[in-house]
């Protein structure tokens, strides 16, 4: 490919992604703007505007509106931007690493694994989470996440086959589940209630304090990994590419393992486990790019994310209003059969 066809790519890419990034902007305001004004209490626009005014200059005054809106619906749905943002740029990462598609924190028994520590916290040191608050519970899922990852690691030692890594990865996901529905045999009645909730994934709860813990650890990772984008896209051209480059290989993969665990750590101990997104998004982004240079593919994965887990979330809370349904029922219609292309293509491409 001569200099001239190479700018003319780059250049294609680059106007491409400044209108993806457009459409999914314009998709996540309008996800914004109908997430605050549903609901059980309907809020006009203009009054959500004026509210919000109101609360930048501290003149609040303290209406059921008001409180709704500030209280309840608007950390909530900042929290479900930012994890569905966050969630699927670690399906990219893990994506990236294992150099297959189909990889995600889901997929490959992650999100149990921090389930399941998570649910051990909550059960046998629940004492100690009332003091520690959010950022112990992220703890305890980010060392789930990253014990299950070096297992899950450590078998793709042995496996070359992707296909069995998957399988593996579904019945470590598997004996996870079945150690945390063993403890929860032992926990009193409250703490099964609260952790059948969160288990199956919700927003619902969601507090401002969620929203600055889920700030804190979510931007810098996602800024860090984007930060790794070049040495992402070597190692996404070969090994050996990557090391002619000067790029020291196990460092960058344990980078990648550590950051990728994080933000499914901080999206399971704050929302639960939320299923597919992290395969199915990136996916999608990469298609709406034409392109899977990270540099250009972690901003769009993370605003995609945002705009999936925003009109999920809103789909759980009104399509059967009153009742709510779990984030991770609705990401789960809209994502497996994204997945399920995914690997009936790639099935056909090996063929092929």
């Amino acid at each position: 490919m001569t200099s001239t066809e190479e700018k003319q790519k780059s250049s294609f890419h680059h106007r491409r992604f400044i209108l993806v990034m457009l459409l999914l902007g314009s998709l996540l305001l309008l996800g914004l703007v109908l997430n605050v004004s549903t609901g059980s209490v309907t809020i006009p626009p203009g009054d959500i505007l004026r509210m919000l005014w109101n609360a930048v200059l501290g003149k609040r005054t303290g209406s059921t509106q008001e409180n709704i809106l500030l209280l309840i619906r608007l950390p909530r749905l900042l929290l479900a931007g930012i994890l569905g943002g966050a969630l699927a740029v670690s399906g990219f990462l893990l994506q990236s690493f294992f150099r297959n598609p189909i990889a995600g924190p889901f997929v490959l028994g992650i999100s149990n694994g921090a389930k399941m520590v998570v649910g051990l916290t909550m059960i046998f040191f629940s004492g100690f989470l009332r003091g520690a608050g959010s950022f112990a519970l992220v703890l305890a899922a980010f060392v789930g996440a990253l014990m299950i990852t070096l297992l899950v690691l450590l078998f793709s030692q042995k496996v070359r086959n992707m296909s069995m890594l998957l399988v593996v990865g579904i019945m470590v996901g598997y004996i996870c589940s079945a150690v945390t529905d063993f403890c929860i045999t032992f926990a009193n009645e409250q703490d099964i209630v609260n952790l059948t909730s969160w288990s199956m994934g919700t927003f619902c709860g969601a507090g401002w304090d969620d929203v600055k813990t889920a700030v804190w650890i979510c931007v810098p990772t996602v800024l860090a990994a984007w930060l790794l984008s070049k040495p992402m896209w070597a190692y996404s051209l070969g090994e050996g590419y990557a090391q002619s480059m000067g790029l020291a290989i196990k460092l960058f993969r344990i980078a990648l393992i550590l950051l990728s665990s994080l933000l499914s750590a901080c999206v399971t101990a704050l929302a639960g486990p939320v299923s597919f997104l992290g395969i199915a998004v990136p996916h999608i982004t990469r298609t709406l790019l034409k392109s899977s240079k990270p540099a250009l593919a972690i901003p769009a994965t993370f605003l995609c994310g945002s705009v999936f887990c925003v009109l999920c979330d809103l789909i759980a809370r009104t399509a059967f209003a009153p009742t709510e349904l779990a984030i991770g029922t609705v990401t789960s219609a809209f994502g497996a059969p994204v997945v399920i292309y995914m690997m009936v293509r790639r099935r056909r491409q090996e063929e092929g």
